[in-house]
């Protein structure tokens, strides 16, 4: 019953939560300026030379103020990461975090968003060009609600894709009745969450059979603290 009481401290860390909760702390000691800078030197570049384990895989945006690495204070071979604008999924983003899952053995993904995305202002632009294009002419309310009737539809034909992939989180955010910048990125985060399941048979399997967790973020530009989303 005793041993019972006790729990292998390695097998705890191991997991997604504890990998994550590694994390979180980094970002604490990144947040308050005293970051570690664990495993850059040259023995931990060294040990890297023939092989990696990430503990974490992360799509994030391309913006250059957004580097998980020095966000999570993590080192050399930690994280796994993937980048593009407005952490926009393509065929190539899918196939690399597949890798990660079934080759590298990632327990955790996270996808990370940010405080004043680029991508959610331009895509933000588009949409409301699309609007006036598409009610310039209404003489009425009840014609301007007829005109934006397949607004979705017309998003997801777009030729942008800006448009048709972050403008399509700004249109579900709208129909949710949230209209601030940070409730675009959080929708944003989320829709993306649910693009990745929905695309990836691999990812849906790992999460299936408890491999792997998925879990949402956004990274404050002015705090420099990451904020776990719940969904």
């Amino acid at each position: 019953m005793a041993d019972e009481l006790f729990v292998d401290q390695d097998e705890v860390e191991g997991t997604a939560s504890g990998v994550w909760s590694r994390m979180l702390a980094g970002n604490r000691r990144f947040a308050e300026g005293k970051p570690e800078h664990p495993n850059r030197g040259a023995e931990a570049r060294e040990a890297l030379v023939d092989t990696h384990a990430p503990e974490a895989a992360i799509l994030s945006c391309s913006d250059a103020r957004v580097s998980p690495d020095i966000i999570f204070d993590s080192g050399l071979g930690d994280l796994f990461t993937v980048r593009t604008a407005g952490q926009i999924i393509d065929e190539a983003v899918i196939a690399s975090l597949e890798y990660a899952v079934t080759v590298l053995g990632v327990r955790l993904l996270v996808v990370l968003g940010h405080q004043n995305c680029g991508a959610i202002k331009q895509a933000c632009k588009e949409y409301e060009a699309l609007l006036h294009e598409l009610t310039a002419d209404a003489e009425d309310s009840l014609m301007a609600a007829d005109s934006v009737a397949d607004l979705d539809e017309r998003i997801l034909n777009a030729k942008s894709l800006m448009l048709r992939t972050v403008g399509f989180s700004i249109w579900q955010a709208h129909e949710s009745e949230l209209e601030s910048t940070e409730d675009f990125e959080r929708v944003h985060i989320a829709r993306t969450i649910e693009q990745l399941v929905e695309r990836s048979e691999v990812i849906q399997r790992a999460l299936a059979e408890d491999r792997l967790m998925i879990t949402g973020a956004r990274y404050q530009l002015d705090t420099g603290k990451v904020e776990v989303l719940s969904f």
